[in-house]
């Protein structure tokens, strides 16, 4: 086998490779709008289609929601290893589309001052990322005759609406979806430029409260100062949850959290992360966290508890003199390590409920849970993979951490043992989620490639 051979190959081929992911973009597959739910079956007849096509045994599966797609190859590659690979053919839902500069589902090829672009909604999360797995497989096949080891390819429908269906399929067919290594495509470069696996996902949990004071809204000036403000109660409570120097005080918040190794530290300060520019461009100059941790751990390694929302009185045009009966908050907790979500989430409420003067009740909604995940980076295979990278790029790849939660990552041990390693080639300024997504297409380029030189490494 020459892996020179599959390189060019992939070199030749990428202007149809760009076609093929032009035509996918095309199709308006959100996952979140029923009124999508056509498109979405056309996405996954689509990759279906494309997989069969590369003499992969595929199908859509039924859900209670949108499809899955799973295919299998290279039952007949030998003793090698069983990879497992995830993606999501689902997109989010375009608005504003006003501040869209074109149509999101009429892709475009477009010069920029940092290179081509591919602009459409889905072109980097996820299909972009999701086709480079899917052309290195074609060019292989093509060189080859066949694939180097036994493949899986596991793709949902329904990531970016909270993938009711996920558990429910992963559990009834885990058997067929075990494997050695699951393969994820859904992050991106270091500071858009350096490769990277990440290797920790943080939880989350959410909670909703209520503080309830008098049983009706009251004239601020007959009852201001004898009766209580829930507001002020609210207010009090969360200006308590964090002390000076931003350490959280949720008791028991801190059980499971784990320090850094001296290795994973090192590497991360080689990164030399540009915190100040990093916090620039949102308009920000100071880190906000536990002020002994250094700005990457603040945002890959350590527990976070943010206010996301609050309301409650008159929030309208002008003003009224109210003293309101209830005040809101939404609060989320970012978990590591063995963090217990349940536990927090106890622990939380009776923080709140010791808190509460005389005259106040306070109500809870719950907003999910999910424990943190870390691969296993101690098997040779994450190593093979980090060379293969750093050979593509040119640039020494690294082991980083992730700020936000993944929840398929931990769905992958739990439900299947099976260790998940994420792989992106995605950037910062793709404007994910955001109205004109784009793609670079060296990403699109570099990734297809890197995904080939991963299984030539992995095999």
């Amino acid at each position: 086998m020459s892996l020179d051979t599959i390189l060019a190959r992939i070199d030749d081929d990428l202007p149809a490779a760009t076609d093929r992911l032009i035509e996918l973009l095309r199709i308006p597959s959100i996952s979140t709008d029923p009124a999508f739910k056509a498109d979405c079956d056309r996405a996954a007849d689509w990759l279906v289609a494309d997989l069969q096509s590369m003499g992969f045994d595929a199908s859509k599966r039924p859900t209670p929601g949108h499809p899955m797609v799973v295919a299998h190859g290279g039952a007949d590659a030998g003793d090698g290893p069983h990879i497992l690979f995830y993606g999501h053919y689902d997109v989010q839902p375009v608005d504003p589309l006003d501040l869209w500069d074109r149509d999101p589902f009429d892709p475009e090829i477009q010069e920029t001052p940092k290179g081509r672009v591919i602009r459409a909604r889905g072109a980097s999360d996820d299909k972009g990322q999701l086709m480079t797995f899917l052309e290195a497989l074609r060019a292989w096949k093509e060189v080859e005759g066949a694939w180097p080891c036994r493949i899986t390819l596991f793709l949902e429908g329904e990531e970016e609406s909270g993938s009711p269906s996920l558990v429910p399929f992963m559990r009834e067919n885990a058997e067929e979806l075990k494997s050695d290594i699951a393969m994820i495509c859904d992050t991106g470069l270091f500071e858009s430029k350096t490769p990277a696996i990440v290797t920790m996902l943080r939880g989350l949990l959410g909670e909703e409260l209520t503080i309830t004071a008098p049983q009706m809204d009251l004239h601020s000036g007959m009852y201001g100062g004898i009766a209580m403000n829930p507001i002020r109660v609210l207010t009090r409570i969360l200006s308590s949850l964090h002390d000076d120097t931003g350490r959280i005080t949720v008791p028991g918040f801190y059980d499971g959290v784990p320090e850094l190794s001296d290795a994973l530290e090192a590497q991360w300060q080689g990164l030399a992360f540009d915190h100040a520019q990093f916090l620039s461009d949102v308009g920000l100059s100071q880190p906000a966290g536990e002020q002994d941790r250094t700005p990457l751990e603040m945002i890959w390694s350590r527990p976070t508890c943010d206010v996301n929302g609050i309301w409650g009185g008159y929030t309208g045009e002008g003003f009224k003199t109210v003293l309101p009966s209830k005040a809101h908050a939404k609060v989320s907790f970012r978990l590591v390590g063995t963090q217990d979500p349940q536990a927090i989430r106890e622990s939380f409420r009776q923080m709140v409920q010791d808190a509460l003067p005389p005259d106040c009740e306070v109500s809870f909604i719950s907003h999910g849970a999910g424990q943190a995940s870390e691969a296993d980076t101690s098997g040779a295979m994450f190593e093979a993979a980090r060379q293969a990278l750093s050979t593509e790029w040119n640039i020494p790849a690294a082991y980083v951490g992730c700020g936000g939660s993944i929840p398929i990552a931990g769905h992958f041990q739990k439900i299947l043992g099976t260790e998940p390693m994420l792989i992106g080639f995605g950037k910062d300024d793709d404007a994910i989620h955001s109205p004109n997504e784009k793609y670079d297409l060296d990403s699109f380029h570099k990734g297809i490639r890197s995904w080939a030189r991963i299984l030539d490494a992995l095999t």
